[in-house]
């Protein structure tokens, strides 16, 4: 029998150092539906995957903790399952029970716990189910054959009110409200101020830590009370300890940040958007990442217009539902609105194969993620994985409230959007530099990594020609887009930055490479041309497609702009830009699959 490799961290793995585990790794993506090469149209590609997660070209991802993982392989070996996986079962099972005692029809109630028995020995049978994959498959299922599609919905209402009652009471707007203790007489206003607000959000983020069930507890003894029928309970005991990390997270206060808030599974949206209101006063932005399908208590994208309690006390915000937005309206409706709100676009544990482009660009688009709850945790903070962004995380274990801070990724770079224009203004500046001296400006498109693995090859290929046309042209300036390349910046990125230049109504002549180009660049470079660029064009580049849309469209206001290459018609058949890349693989996700 072929031998799973021994795994002590995930982020170690590689493929193809070992055949039985590529083998073993692709039928366990294949069975929790997280293959994209399968369902590319509802489990994100690998560019989607880095938007998120700091990966290398061989490096695999699991959507679980490092120990989950190592007990389910080990179970390969075994042919049973070691405890704490065998213990996710159990808790899995029970979960699936709760839910099909809602269906009050005693027939229909026991011929759906004998399908979740039979579905459930099949896959324990597998040996390769992720726990919570299992819950979603079967818990959607479920609740499509009860008369609501959101049983969970009153209860999350409910559970809201009484979170609103008690924000609003006496006893929690002293306790919060309470000064810490050695702060009067230190520094500044400025400096006290600063002080006050990280004390007040360090308290919300450790009443948000606790779960579900100890929320319930303290708000009906804080109920008792101010009756009088008890004492009232020290809410925010322990919190100070915390205060370090909520600093770090905010970091400099001149420079506000931007802020990717996940909830947790556990529901409590009142409380969510109370520590919303508090980041915002602060000056930063913050997009609110929802469920896009019911599961439990979770907050769902459509709590929002169902709610009254979060209809009427929403503050100032903007959903938005389009499960692939650019990213040039995603930053347009964060500089619109400060508090965004967005569906994660699954009905399950957080799942970073199975959430949404927008969750995608959103998380990208942000300096750190908020993250509430311990299922939140367990995916964030128990693998041994780098993220590219800072994961901050508040939850509750061992009846205590808990918070991590986890630094993103040594070496991942985010381009802001602030980068991005000021290198575009530069480049602009160039321009109208040249302009001014007399000369012409060229804008050359061409391919840069619309073919996959061929990146260097194209930067090199458009520095020959370009080289070779200006030593053959006078009086013009040559904009090479391969000049102003970057690591780490991606499709979306150099899009936006270069659509800026383009529009700037500073080109004189837009040339696109053609097939005649890319061959002289190789015979300049003495080679013969490779079969992978054997017939290319622009045209076979999905940039240089809506580059040549906003050239036509520039035309329409410049008719003196010349366009120089294949002609418009060929450039057509291209779609748009995948998540991260930069070649013809356009995402989908309107009909996405819950499954």
């Amino acid at each position: 029998m072929n031998r799973l490799p021994p795994i002590e961290r995930v982020s170690d793995l590689r493929l193809g150092d070992h055949p039985a585990f590529d083998a073993w790794f692709y039928s366990f993506c294949a069975e929790n539906n997280i293959e994209h090469s399968i369902n590319p149209t509802g489990v994100a590609s690998p560019e989607q995957l880095r938007f998120m997660v700091a990966l290398d070209e061989r490096q695999v991802y699991v959507p679980a903790s490092d120990l989950t993982f190592r007990e389910l392989v080990a179970s390969y070996h075994l042919r049973t399952f070691p405890p704490r996986v065998r213990s996710q079962y159990a808790e899995a099972w029970r979960s699936i029970i709760r839910v099909v005692r809602r269906e009050k029809d005693r027939e229909k109630r026991r011929n759906m716990i004998n399908y979740c028995r039979h579905r459930f020995r099949g896959c324990l049978a597998l040996g390769n189910i992720l726990p919570s994959r299992l819950v979603k498959r079967l818990v959607t299922t479920l609740t499509s054959h009860f008369d609501t599609p959101d049983p969970w919905l009153e209860e999350r209402f409910f559970f809201n009110e009484g979170l609103a009652e008690f924000l609003g009471s006496q006893a929690f707007q002293e306790a919060l409200g309470r000064l810490p203790e050695g702060l009067c007489g230190k520094g500044d206003i400025a400096s006290l101020r600063r002080a006050l607000d990280l004390a007040e959000l360090t308290r919300l983020l450790h009443l948000a830590g606790r779960s579900h069930s100890t929320i319930t507890r303290l708000i009906h003894a804080c109920a008792a009370g101010e009756k009088g029928l008890c004492a009232l309970p020290d809410i925010f005991a322990g919190s100070e300890a915390f205060t370090p990390q909520v600093r770090e997270l905010l970091g400099d206060p001149d420079n506000p940040r931007t802020f990717l808030y996940v909830c947790a599974v556990e529901g409590g949206l009142v409380l969510d958007l109370r520590i919303i209101e508090t980041l915002l006063r602060l000056g930063h932005r913050v997009i609110l990442a929802l469920k896009e399908a019911p599961i439990y208590y979770a907050p769902t994208i459509g709590d929002m217009e169902r709610d009254p309690l979060l209809v009427d006390n929403l503050p100032e915000s903007h959903i938005l539902k389009v499960p692939a937005t650019s990213k040039n309206e995603l930053l347009r409706r964060l500089r619109e609105y400060r508090l965004l709100i967005i569906s994660d676009g699954t009905g399950e544990r957080l799942n970073l194969y199975r959430t949404s482009v927008t969750f995608a660009r959103a998380w990208k688009e942000s300096d750190a993620v908020l993250a509430r709850g311990r299922g939140n945790r367990d995916v964030l903070l128990g693998t041994s994985h780098l993220f590219t962004r800072d994961i901050f995380c508040f939850w509750e274990e061992g009846g205590e409230a808990r918070m991590q801070l986890k630094p993103h990724a040594p070496g991942v770079r985010k381009f802001s959007e602030y980068a991005l224009t000021a290198k575009a203004r530069t480049i602009i500046k160039s321009m109208r530099a040249a302009k001014n001296s007399g000369k012409a400006v060229m804008f050359y498109s061409c391919i840069i990594g619309s073919i996959p693995g061929q990146t260097a090859t194209a930067i090199k290929v458009a520095e020959t020609f370009v080289r070779a046309l200006r030593e053959r042209l006078d009086g013009i300036f040559i904009i090479n887009p391969a000049e102003y390349f970057e690591p780490g910046m991606d499709g979306d990125d150099l899009m936006f930055m270069w659509e800026q230049v383009q529009r700037s109504g500073l080109i004189n002549i837009w040339r696109f490479q053609s097939m005649d180009d890319i061959e002289r660049s190789f015979a300049l470079m003495g080679r013969k041309v490779p079969p992978i660029w054997s017939g290319k064009d622009a045209t076979f580049s999905t940039g240089c497609t809506k580059e040549m849309r906003i050239a036509l469209d520039m035309q329409r206001t410049h008719p003196e702009l010349q366009i120089v290459g294949p002609g418009p018609e060929k450039f057509f058949r291209r779609g748009d830009y995948g998540v991260g890349k930069y070649f013809d693989a356009t995402i989908t996700n309107a009909n996405q699959d819950f499954i």
